[in-house]
């Protein structure tokens, strides 16, 4: 999740001076700083914004909507349809999503070589024949080389591309707001995915069949994952038709070519060759630094809580499907709820907790995201009071419109959980980014935030693995279930982050300017 520097108001007492006042007053106007100061005027910032920077938006959106799509049904198709147990799903997930994000912290140079619509139009093309390939067959030996894995370049190459271009695209008093929208669409992305998810399962049952052009015969998380083929083919378009070769603007926001390379190819090897020079010799001098050390603790510590969400991306669905029953509606409850409750959460929060530091402000969300998974830990029954009021109606029959003469308990906990997880997330997700600009020295910041990815690598590998194992021993397909301690576990871990970040305040934290 993407955040932006918090500013301060303006202060507005030299406007609301007297002419006179102002006269005698010696001290000179402050300097224009070109950002956008009336609250209208800072919604209108992009109004004069080059195209490529709504391409981009677009972009992000059905970017999005294919990854969501395939994210939440990733593990039940590796089970469904290609016929691994819970436990080897699992683990080719964990190695799935671990090259995702390790290509995604390695591509940054190669990118800045042979530039940005290069670079979208082969993560595109990638993703393009890997969902087609994961769509049409479901022969291990094929669609795992040529399917799943590249899939996993594909998406790495995208994520790190979008953000470089909103950044070319803007100049400063633009940058704020563009990612902010930015933000908001990757977001929407999410809830229309979590929508079609359901829908599609709704239509078609867990284990139905379409038939495409008559030759073809596709299950309903084949049929999934071929939306998202189909949501990746208009971005192509797009960044062919809406993204110029060198496009980027000047500080007046006008329209400006960049200097092509003289040889992309070469250019972008000896680019990737002295970046990876720069980084080994930047990554060996960091390990002399104290606040290093600090930054190691950190972000080993929120482990812990960020497990939450790769739980609900990988261990949810197949939990979900079995306690509530196929086809339930599953995909609204987290991927719907969760996003759009971000969307509206962050500004205010952001707004409150402005003068919070960084490190507070993770202790106070991990603390409130940790309690979501323990409210499903709790007997269903419990909550069987609630499910026969207003708001176990509400949520089963206005709103997931479930068909069932009695609301499951299951969820309206599944439900207090998931908004109790958006609150936690509003308030420390943000600053997880944060924070490791707080805490690099002068000069380093990159190095530093580029490592802060770690926590996504470590937990997502981490996160594979254990989910398999939790829902084979916890809450297997056929035979007794105690589900509840998948999410006792998953809830204790996310405590361990809180807790441990308070015992070891005092060698972590450092002082942040401005925030107490």
């Amino acid at each position: 999740m993407t955040t932006e520097n918090t500013k301060s108001a303006p202060d507005l007492s030299e406007a609301e001076a007297s002419p006179q006042s102002q006269a005698e007053n010696s001290t000179p106007p402050p300097a224009d700083d070109g950002q956008p100061h009336g609250f209208v005027q800072r919604f209108l910032v992009l109004k004069g914004a080059i195209r490529e920077l709504w391409s981009i938006f677009a972009c992000k959106i059905m970017a999005i909507v294919a990854y969501g799509l395939c994210n939440s049904t990733i593990i039940l198709w590796l089970s469904k349809d290609l016929g691994w147990s819970d436990v080897e799903a699992g683990t080719i997930v964990a190695f799935w999503s671990t090259i995702l994000t390790l290509i995604t912290v390695m591509v940054g140079s190669l990118v800045d070589a042979i530039g940005i619509k290069k670079a979208l139009i082969i993560g595109f093309v990638i993703c393009v024949f890997s969902r087609l390939v994961m769509s049409l067959t479901t022969n291990n030996a094929i669609v795992l080389p040529l399917g799943l894995m590249p899939l996993a370049v594909g998406e790495a190459l995208l994520v790190p591309v979008m953000v470089a271009a909103i950044k070319l695209y803007t100049t400063a008093a633009q940058r704020s707001m563009a990612f902010s929208i930015f933000y908001a669409m990757m977001n929407v992305g999410f809830a229309i995915a979590g929508y079609f998810f359901d829908q599609v399962r709704r239509v078609m049952g867990e284990g139905g069949h379409i038939d495409l052009l008559g030759n073809f015969s596709l299950s309903t998380y084949q049929t999934l994952i071929f939306l998202g083929f189909i949501c990746t083919i208009p971005n192509l378009l797009v960044v062919w038709f809406g993204i110029r070769e060198r496009a980027s603007v000047d500080e007046k926001g006008n329209y400006v070519e960049l200097p092509a390379p003289e040889n992309t190819a070469t250019t972008a090897l000896q680019s990737c060759a002295n970046a990876l020079k720069d980084w080994v010799r930047i990554f060996c001098s960091l390990w002399h630094q104290t606040a290093f050390y600090k930054f190691l603790a950190f972000l080993t510590i929120v482990v812990g809580v960020r497990l939450i969400f790769y739980h609900f991306h990988y261990t949810f669905p197949k939990y979900g499907i079995r306690e509530l029953g196929e086809g339930a509606p599953i995909g609204q409850l987290w991927g719907v709820l969760n996003p759009v409750l971000i969307i509206i959460l962050v500004p205010l929060v952001g707004a409150l907790t402005q003068k919070f530091s960084a490190y507070k402000t993770v202790v106070i969300g991990s603390a409130i995201a940790a309690v979501g998974p323990l409210v499903m830990a709790m007997p269903p029954h419990w909550f069987q009071g609630l499910a026969d009021g207003p708001l176990g109606h509400f949520i089963c029959y206005t709103w997931l419109q479930v068909d069932s003469p009695t609301v499951n308990p299951l969820y309206v906990s599944i439900f207090i959980a998931t908004v109790i997880i958006s609150i936690g997330e509003a308030f420390y997700s943000p600053r997880l980014y944060e924070y490791p600009a707080a805490i690099a020295p002068k000069g380093q910041e990159g190095s530093y935030m580029s490592l802060s990815m770690l926590p996504y690598f470590v937990a997502k590998f981490f996160v594979g693995i254990l989910s398999g194992w939790l829902l084979q021993t916890f809450c297997p397909e056929v035979g007794p279930r105690q589900s509840h301690y998948i999410w006792l576990i998953v809830g204790l871990m996310a405590l361990a982050t809180p807790v441990a970040l308070i015992i070891f305040r005092r060698w972590i934290q450092v002082h942040e300017e401005g925030r107490d």
